[in-house]
């Protein structure tokens, strides 16, 4: 009988729930699909977490301590349409175990502190009223005072209607206390899952120094409903996902959630460094004798097989967080940047990706990160390599030329340490934009110019094909720019050139880096933006020498073609 009654148990006893993946029609335990933190194994769908479960992921057990724990909402403007707001409240409440859409506290993140701000989407879906821009803003300003990085995990609607302008005005409440965080120099990331829509993504949770989206996730200013109820338009879903906003410029990168904790801890080290360690004494090689003719040289530089930037930035620099967009237009290739690791230093890594003729989006991505450098006190490293801004009316019309002056105006007051390397080809302004610097370092066998050769032959010799004539007068070589005082020290080359032994050539590169960072990192920051002026101030002291032999040698090439030199003040 025992038997029987334990055959009948186990026959009525529930069967084990699953999910059904809403994407593909995956099914999987439950217990499982909360083990792989609700990402579909199938097609790798991202399901939404519970605030709680955010905090559970990022917050090392135990540590977490919550932030304006008795705050919750009443109903101040008795609000009734579609039901008792009371009611939805209180129902939100019960369904999810929460007093708000918001949940905040100190926490340690792989043993750093942080604040994280985590938002329900399940309580009335994430919207922002009183309580939620206050619990906010309490998180930022503890953030503040204890000086520690904020977390947001942003999944909302935006504000919450049935607290009208009231919760309207969360929207400054909140943008203040994030901006009172930037002002004390304090880092700030910002997580978009889906939705991140409304006026949450259009206050705080825009405000990171750093945006990360989750893969699929929706992002954007006004939910779908409204446009299409509001100016009688159909936006895209696709249009909308994370993978289309990166590309307009918008976010940072995109995080899958399984490896999400393990960035936000690398991004959060790299952003609040240990000031007190040393930079490693090097043994430099000695500065390379001239060996080549400028027509040797420019060839070398402009080698197909020449290493250009990615190899620098993988042989030379560890744990790089590549950054993307101009938070404007759209992210531009040709200029790729980051917080990188060297040496154990975090430093903001600029370079230019020599294959391609840099955008106006791209000079503006570079401005972007030099601000969060100053912000987070990141000595700047900038490889330059480039033939020019891309010159044609796409450029013109998005500012190019605009753009390229407020590098110039940010660099000259950077109050951190600057070091440029020119790797490859430095062409014109699309070079210099990334090129003034504390210490320019050029390697042996590139080049720096005006004008690209060609462009200056179809001025002076009207036949960009007779460029070659002109290369003894431009003084492009690092020798040649050595010895006229545009540049501080010569980066030797493997034998052969840098293509021959990429590897020895990085290693050249890094100790180039390193000594000159370490000599910088000595001064202070105003005695350093001082420096650099200096130094600017002194170069073309003898250009009417430099301007009369070039004009002499292109007189030489083509009579009459050479323009009297510019008269000295």
């Amino acid at each position: 009988m025992a038997v029987v009654e334990e055959a009948v148990t186990v026959e009525s006893a529930p069967a084990p729930s699953t999910h059904t993946c809403r994407k593909c029609a995956h099914e999987v335990d439950e217990a499982a699909f909360a083990a792989e933190l609700r990402v579909c194994t199938g097609c790798g769908h991202h399901s939404p977490l519970a605030a709680q479960e955010w905090i559970d992921h990022l917050a090392d057990r135990g540590s977490f301590r919550e932030i304006g724990k008795r705050l919750f909402s009443t109903d101040p403007l008795d609000f009734s349409v579609s039901g008792p707001y009371r009611d939805r409240l209180r129902e939100a409440e019960r369904r999810t175990g929460m007093q708000e859409a918001a949940l905040a506290g100190e926490a340690q993140l792989d043993g750093r502190p942080v604040v994280l701000v985590s938002l329900e989407f399940d309580f009335l879906g994430g919207t922002m009223g009183s309580v939620v821009g206050e619990k906010v803003a309490r998180a930022f300003e503890v953030a503040t005072r204890r000086r520690l990085p904020v977390v947001s995990i942003i999944a909302s609607g935006g504000a919450r209607i049935q607290e009208g302008v009231l919760a309207l005005m969360q929207m400054a409440k909140t943008a203040i206390a994030v901006s009172e965080h930037r002002a004390a120099k304090l880092p700030y990331i910002s997580v978009l899952t889906n939705p991140s829509f409304g006026g949450t993504f259009a206050s705080f949770g825009s405000l990171g120094d750093i945006l990360i989206g989750e893969p699929g996730a929706q992002i954007g200013f006004v939910g779908a409903r409204v446009v299409e109820g509001t100016i009688d338009e159909v936006i895209p879903k696709s249009e909308r996902r994370a993978e289309a906003v990166i590309k307009n410029g918008m976010i940072d990168m995109i995080v899958e959630r399984s490896f999400l904790r393990n960035r936000l801890a690398v991004l959060v080290s790299q952003l609040t460094p240990n000031r007190s360690d040393s930079w490693p004494t090097v043994q430099l090689a000695p500065t390379p004798k001239s060996t080549r003719t400028p027509v040797e040289v420019i060839r070398l530089a402009r080698m197909p097989s020449r290493p250009r930037a990615d190899a620098y930035v993988q042989r030379v620099f560890q744990s790089f967080s590549e950054l993307h967009g101009d938070r404007c237009f759209g992210d531009d290739p040709a200029i790729v940047g980051g917080v990188a690791n060297l040496q154990g230093h975090p430093v903001m890594l600029i370079a230019q990706s020599g294959e391609m003729k840099p955008m106006p989006e791209g000079f503006r991505k570079a401005q972007r990160l030099l601000r969060l450098a100053e912000k987070c006190n990141l000595p700047v490293v900038t490889l330059v390599d480039t033939r020019g801004a891309f010159p044609g009316m796409e450029a013109e019309r998005r500012g190019v030329a605009l753009t390229i002056g407020e590098c110039l105006g940010m660099l000259a007051r950077l109050p951190v340490p600057i070091v440029n390397v020119v790797i490859g080809e430095g062409g014109s302004g699309g070079a210099l934009a990334l090129g003034l610097a504390d210490v320019i370092l050029m390697q042996e066998n590139a080049i720096y110019s005006v004008i690209a050769p060609e462009g200056a032959a179809a001025i002076l010799l009207h036949d960009a094909a007779r460029s070659e004539e002109l290369l003894p007068a431009l003084k492009l070589r690092s020798h040649d720019l050595l010895e006229l005082g545009v540049i501080d020290d010569i980066v030797p080359e493997p034998p052969g050139g840098a293509q021959r032994d990429p590897d020895a050539a990085a290693r050249q590169v890094l100790e180039r880096v390193v000594h000159h960072l370490a000599a910088l990192s000595t001064l202070k920051p105003k005695k350093l933006v001082q420096r650099r002026a200096d130094r600017y101030r002194a170069i073309g002291r003898y250009e009417r020498g430099i301007v009369r032999r070039a004009r002499d040698i292109v007189a030489r090439i083509n009579p009459g073609a050479g323009t009297p030199p510019p008269k000295q003040l």
